[in-house]
């Protein structure tokens, strides 16, 4: 294919030179080598073909794309990692920032403060700041971009002891609709950094963050495997709200998959694959996850004493499923709330199909939530419902399931955390941003990007 056909591009050669000529950085465009594996997203079931995808070198790199999407008209779309669920990190047709350039990672570690750019993944900002025996909670993936995960909110393996990752976040560096480089913190812009701490990125191009960094050194952690039981899942919830704040729980309520540590006879059977993690003292460590291992016997135990870099392991990044979800909070997983669970995991023939539970608390409901614009500060527990689905005759079938999955679950306290959500848009923007939060950063919009520029995610329409 010639990369300047512009009946495939939607670009004519002209706009393509001058665009080209703007960046410091790389243009990558339909027919180039790396243009497949750069429109490829985690999210299997997106297969978008942008018009140009501009590997940005700097902020300056960044308001030369915006100001050519602006003029041209064409959607823009912001890649970090690429781990979006609704698979926003790129457009069909339009422009996208590839920000996977931008690396560069400063640390302070007599002040336990990080600049680090926006194309770093999680796993490398915590293997660098582990060197110093400090850390950033983000997340519980080592692929994931930090950029996406710090502007939703943040829920990690740090989140009960030390907040979410915007309760984090000291300042940041950003492009703003009309291409202007400007800092937001407490100080300046205090508008934008309220918005940014949990409003995605309805509001600018952020280059980079800077955190705030907490002594982490030794952890106890790794994946426990136990039977799935409505006594088993209700007792192991309830443990994750009692234990210290410096323990944190994701619970994968789920069809064991055929993992060569897993007794044949066990593979296909629901169990509860739980990913624990205690940042701390390694004896009050073992002590504290030794109530886990005792709630059932365990079909796995690979729980160990770790440096907290451990936790994120290496990942399989060529498995891309196609999967469709539902995120909400519930205030309590019961014993009848647990049956609920394993019944509709158990009714579906999904090869993959889990009900994730992650008891919040601690650290997070202590920040006042006008504070930031993550609206959900006294949900007790997230629980994220999802399924693979084959081809588009297989997705309807697979999205009742959750749809009815989710409408079942009691205890239910209202709101969804935006990074859980897909682009299936059964779940409105009000759900993420209710009330007063919502309507503040309407108006935020509104004085920030009053086109909606950026709108490619789960977009905020100015006021």
């Amino acid at each position: 294919m010639d990369s300047n056909d512009s009946s495939t591009l939607g670009l004519g050669s002209r706009e393509i030179a001058e665009l080209r000529q703007m960046l410091k950085g790389s243009l990558i465009l339909p027919g180039d080598d790396l243009y497949d594996n750069a429109r490829t997203v985690v999210q299997g079931a997106i297969d978008r073909r942008p018009a140009a995808i501009a590997r940005v070198a700097n902020a300056a790199d960044v308001a030369q794309v915006i100001g050519f999407a602006r003029q041209s008209g064409l959607e823009l779309a912001v890649r970090s990692g690429g781990h979006s669920p609704a698979g926003h990190g790129v457009s069909d047709g339009g422009l996208v920032i590839d920000l996977r350039e931008l690396r560069t990672l400063t640390i302070d570690p007599e002040k336990r403060t990080a600049w680090a750019e926006s194309g770093l993944t999680a796993g490398e900002y915590t293997a660098a700041t582990g060197v110093y025996s400090l850390a950033t909670g983000f997340g519980d993936t080592a692929s994931v971009g930090i950029g996406g995960i710090t502007l939703g909110g943040g829920v990690g393996y740090l989140t009960r002891k030390y907040g979410l990752t915007i309760d984090n976040l000291l300042a940041a560096d950003l492009v703003t609709a009309d291409g202007q480089l400007v800092r937001a913190d407490a100080g300046a812009n205090p508008d934008l950094f309220w918005a940014i701490r949990g409003g995605g990125g309805n509001f600018g191009v952020v280059t980079r963050f800077q955190y705030r960094l907490h002594p982490v050194s030794t952890a106890v952690g790794g994946m426990l495997i136990l039977p799935a039981t409505p006594d088993v899942i209700a007792n192991f919830v309830a443990e994750a709200e009692a234990a210290p704040e410096e323990l944190t729980t994701v619970a994968n309520v789920m069809a064991a998959p055929p993992m060569p540590f897993l007794p044949p006879e066990v593979h296909g059977k629901l169990v509860l694959m739980a990913l624990i993690l205690y940042a701390g003292d390694i004896e009050a460590g073992e002590r504290a996850v030794a109530r886990f291992r005792a709630l059932a016997s365990p079909l796995v135990d690979q729980l160990h004493a770790m440096r907290y870099a451990e936790i994120f392991q290496p990942e399989d990044t060529s498995f891309r499923p196609a999967t469709v979800a539902r995120t909400l909070y519930v205030d309590r997983i019961d014993r009848a709330a647990a049956g609920i669970i394993l019944d509709y995991l158990q009714a579906s023939n999904a090869p993959l199909r889990l009900a994730q539970l992650r008891v919040l608390g601690g650290a997070v409901a202590r920040v006042p939530v006008e504070e930031t614009a993550y609206a959900h500060r006294q949900a007790r527990i997230l629980v994220n419902l999802l399924s693979i689905y084959n081809g588009e005759v297989d997705r309807p079938v697979r999205q009742a399931w959750v749809d009815q999955f989710a409408a079942a679950l009691p205890h239910q306290t209202g709101g969804v955390y935006v990074n859980f959500l897909d682009g299936a848009g059964r779940n409105g923007i009000h759900e993420v941003y209710p009330g007063e939060t919502g309507q503040r950063l309407a108006q935020i919009k509104a004085r920030r990007d009053p086109d909606n520029l950026f709108r490619l995610n789960h977009n905020i329409k100015p006021m």
